[in-house]
């Protein structure tokens, strides 16, 4: 028997980093090919499952998630694929119900391993090598096939016609509202990057659109005609009302709405469903929604008991995430302004005494209009890196918070900055929010273990 590469999941971790990987700002030219011809060499593991594909600018992470804890309350194993992860590579590659096993994901990658292992370029499509996220990809399709896994819940990486994840075929395909974000790479305008996420639409597969700006909503409409694909909305078919948020989470009534199908009518009946969730923030109750109207268009056979069973079992980190509760301390990974606004909402219905900022983002994010919205209501600011992993530019994310608030402080050493702000909070009694990227408070999980 051949020897083991791999002695555990952060192995495989280390080897994917050697190649391309566009979340620490290297580039590469994206396209399908070199994924197909990828999952072709294992057997196309991405195919045989039921597939609800989530793409959109925020809130994919928690529609797919409760999406996939409703399937798994409803009984199917169901595989779970997010990004970025916060702790740990292997968070990105999960089941419904916890954990994928060790054994699982270095098994996959063996599969993988000698398609790619000491291949030139010119061995793949484009005479480019494998990214670090195509590979990371196709292990999670390798470890669902492996686990017989009857589900699966995919998370666009970026934008979605062109990414990575876009050779599933979806039962149902479900898109989060979309703001500018990734310019660079998905274009300069509402509706050129609604184009790129409208690309997971396929062709008689039904979508489920969260409310969306009319500019997407547009792009959106004119997609799912061509692709004959229904199209279902929340506020039109599925809403969320009552909602109310406090540090357990987030709780509301899904009803159905007057062009609902029957079978969403039945689950949500006339008085609609009462459900909760532990992620905390009232943009959940509309994730609740989406998540659920995907869920029952994928499964028809859903019942209210799987709704709210799943609901409540859906966790994700650094979604308005507690970590202590005196002072509290709460990890936000929001990183454009619109998800700040519903983080800041949060964060001054919740505590409304002093708080403490520790900002760092990316340095393709729009510094300058989050923190204007931030910068108001913190009684001190502290802007640094978001770790090492991702490229940034804290000195340029600096002078938009020192424009507005010249008392802000600098520190670039993102470990010293998190020492900083929980010293401004707890000499304070103050909350800390955290915020502005993933890998920031990938760093703070660390540090407030």
């Amino acid at each position: 028997m051949a020897r083991q590469r791999f002695a555990s999941s952060e192995d495989v971790f280390a080897y994917l980093m050697g190649f391309v990987n566009v979340e620490k700002g290297q580039k590469t030219e994206f396209k399908l090919d070199r994924m197909l011809f990828l999952a072709a060499l294992v057997g196309n593991p991405h195919l045989g499952r039921l597939t609800i594909h989530v793409a959109g600018s925020k809130g994919k992470g928690s529609v797919s998630t409760m999406a996939a804890n409703i399937l798994g309350a409803a009984g199917l194993k169901t595989g779970l694929y997010t990004s970025p992860h916060i702790l740990r590579w292997k968070e990105r590659i999960a089941l419904s119900d916890g954990e994928m096993p060790e054994a699982t994901l270095i098994a996959a990658m063996e599969e993988i391993l000698p398609f790619v292992e000491g291949r030139p370029a010119e061995f793949f499509p484009g005479a480019e090598l494998p990214t670090y996220f195509e590979l990371t990809t196709l292990v999670a399709f390798c470890a669902f096939r492996a686990q017989g896994c009857a589900a699966q819940v995919i998370e666009v990486g970026l934008g979605g016609r062109l990414d990575s994840t876009n050779i599933v075929d979806p039962d149902v395909s479900a898109i989060t509202p979309i703001e500018l974000e990734h310019t660079q790479f998905l274009g300069d305008t509402i509706g050129k990057i609604a184009f790129e996420k409208a690309g997971i639409i396929k062709h008689g597969k039904p979508v489920c659109l969260a409310r969306q700006k009319d500019e997407a909503l547009a792009v959106f409409r004119t997609r799912a005609a061509e692709s004959k694909s229904s199209l279902r909305l929340v506020g039109a078919d599925i809403d969320a009302r009552d909602t109310i948020i406090s540090p357990s989470g987030t709780s509301c009534r899904l009803v159905a709405g007057p062009d609902a199908e029957a079978t969403l009518k039945a689950l949500l009946e006339s008085g609609g469903l009462e459900v909760q969730s532990p992620i905390i923030g009232a943009v959940q109750a509309q994730n609740m929604a989406l998540a659920t109207m995907a869920a029952a268009c994928a499964l028809p056979g859903l019942t209210r008991r799987d709704v709210v069973r799943g609901l409540a079992a859906a966790k994700l980190p650094a979604r308005f995430e507690l970590v202590r509760a005196s002072p509290p301390v709460v990890l936000d990974g929001a990183h454009t302004p619109e998800s700040v606004r519903l983080t800041v909402d949060t964060a001054l219905t919740l505590f409304p005494g002093p708080k403490v900022l520790l900002f760092a983002c990316a340095y393709d994010k729009r510094h300058a209009e989050m923190a204007a919205l931030l910068a108001p209501h913190f009684d001190a600011i502290v802007v640094t890196k978001p770790g090492t992993f991702k490229a940034s530019d804290p000195k340029a994310v600096f002078a938009s918070f020192a424009a507005l608030r010249p008392d802000a402080r600098l520190e670039e050493d993102t470990a010293a900055a998190l020492a900083l702000a929980a010293g401004e909070a707890e000499s304070r009694g103050a909350a800390l929010l955290v915020t502005g990227s993933f890998y920031l408070c990938a760093e703070a999980e660390t540090f407030f273990s």
